[in-house]
């Protein structure tokens, strides 16, 4: 489905699993978005690739926009000499990652509300997930909530009407996601979910264990080449045979 006529919302665009989900989601209920994506100092531009590639396939707009929170620091994502850590899939919601970036959806969102407001859009999308995530604190519904209200009191829209946050992957695992993106025809292919960049995905980091868990939950192979693969998605590429 491609978006037509005037954008009416802002889809906050990584180029992951995620986003591109909720991308696919907001066309297929009508919407014309706007796509947004942020060069935040992250370790590689593979996921930029990606979300033009997907921005692209729907015939969307695609805003890139450039915030330097590798001065922040304190992330493995934007500190280039801090390594990406590997955790066992069954230990990645016992505590906040190293790839935790302090504040980004703060700024993004605080950016896409700026974008929402000089569009005249009534809706930011954000593919924020509570369940199936690496414990990150901007990722909950309270959050999301909080943030709505606070944003609205900074921003001013003709008529006094509210930008909504819509957060439609927030109580759905990943494998519910995957099936969702499926059946509406998100092109899985497309994008990335690794921390590390290069031609294939690494398979060892949160990102790659909770994507391939998702897939296998799904009953689905994961289109992406991988230069590893965690031993209980090998097991279900190979069972029956």
């Amino acid at each position: 489905m491609k978006s037509t006529g005037r954008n009416d919302s802002v889809v906050l665009l990584s180029g992951g699993l995620d986003s591109s989900t909720v991308l696919g989601i907001a066309l297929s209920q009508g919407h014309s978005p706007l796509a947004l994506s942020f060069s935040y100092g992250q370790r590689h531009s593979r996921e930029l690739e990606s979300a033009a590639s997907i921005a692209k396939h729907y015939g969307v707009k695609q805003v890139t926009v450039s915030v330097d929170l590798g001065k922040v620091g304190g992330s493995s994502l934007t500190d280039g000499d801090v390594p990406v850590e590997h955790r066992k899939i069954e230990d990645i919601t016992d505590r906040i990652p190293s790839s935790y970036v302090p504040a980004r959806n703060s700024v993004f969102l605080s950016i896409a509300f700026g974008l929402a407001e000089s569009s005249g859009s009534s809706t930011v999308f954000i593919g924020a997930n509570s369940l199936d995530y690496s414990g990150y604190p901007d990722c909950r519904q309270e959050y999301f909530n909080a943030m709505e209200e606070s944003l609205n009191l900074g921003t001013h829209r003709n008529g006094g009407a509210k930008i909504r946050i819509m957060a439609p992957l927030i109580k759905l695992t990943k494998d519910e996601i995957i099936r969702k993106g499926l059946s509406i025809g998100v092109p899985y292919k497309l994008t990335w979910s690794c921390y590390e960049g290069g031609s294939k995905a690494c398979g060892k980091c949160d990102s790659c264990l909770l994507r391939l868990r998702g897939f296998m939950l799904a009953d689905s192979r994961d289109p992406l080449e991988y230069s590893s693969l965690p031993d209980f998605y090998r097991s279900y590429l190979t069972r029956g045979k």
